[in-house]
């Protein structure tokens, strides 16, 4: 009735307006960007041809843990900031057109190494609402050549089994290749996290087995680094005989 009643101007915008909303021309949207064994030098071209920038990919990895970190349960906390720094970080790579070796990289940490601004609980409530000031310096070092702290993994409490990854803060850490098998431990968060495809790299400790264990688990490559090469300084000890950090 009420296209009757106007005039054939009108009626003719209308028809234009509906036509438009319905089968308009519209922008297409980006590629979803694909995470799966995405590696450093992948994201590097990424960014530099404009293909996606680092903002994009830290929310790619968000959505991601949202939807599959509730069956495996790697993840102990998310940085809240993490959107904030990759914006500052494009932002950074837009004026200078040149990239750190880290630059937009995000990297799962297990919760035995101080994050400022994160809680460091190494899987235990005794330390549940210890939030370290700064951050270790190892965290600092990767902060500095560009990485994105993404979220801290699951870690057995105190770090202490090389067999399996169960907190007290976040529970047990399942096996993302099959959920009935364990990601070894301590460091099965981390493993679990980056075999998932959480995020591109991880930091574990060892002190017995636990970098080259969840490693082997998880069919990912783990380095335990030479003790006294790499600072230990705030992370949460075990037997500091032993104890190192390393990549996952």
């Amino acid at each position: 009735m009420i296209l009757f009643e106007m005039n054939i101007s009108k009626k003719i915008t209308l028809l234009i307006i509906i036509f438009i909303s319905l089968f308009g021309c519209k922008t297409p949207n980006k590629e979803a960007i694909s995470l799966s064994e995405l590696t450093i030098s992948q994201i590097h071209e990424g960014y530099q041809s404009g293909e996606f920038n680092s903002q994009e990919l830290v929310q790619a990895y968000l959505e991601r843990i949202e939807n599959m970190d509730s069956v495996i349960n790697a993840i102990s906390m998310i940085n809240p900031e993490a959107i904030k720094i990759a914006k500052a970080l494009d932002e950074e790579f837009l004026k200078t057109k040149i990239l750190r070796p880290l630059h937009g990289i995000p990297i799962i940490v297990k919760d035995n190494i101080n994050t400022k601004g994160l809680p460091t609980t190494a899987g235990s409530l005794a330390l549940k609402d210890y939030y370290p000031e700064e951050n270790a310096f190892i965290i600092q070092k990767l902060v500095a050549a560009g990485a994105i702290v993404l979220a801290k993994s699951n870690t057995s409490e105190w770090a202490f089994s090389p067999m399996n990854t169960e907190s007290s803060t976040v529970g047990i850490t399942r096996n993302p290749y099959n959920l009935d098998h364990v990601p070894a431990g301590s460091s099965g968060g981390t493993g679990a996290s980056v075999a998932s495809n959480f995020g591109t790299i991880g930091l574990g400790t060892d002190t017995g087995n636990s970098i080259r264990g969840p490693s082997s688990h998880n069919a990912l490559v783990g380095f335990r680094t030479t003790l006294g090469l790499v600072s230990r300084e705030g992370i949460v000890p075990l037997y500091l005989r032993n104890d190192v950090v390393g990549p996952m």
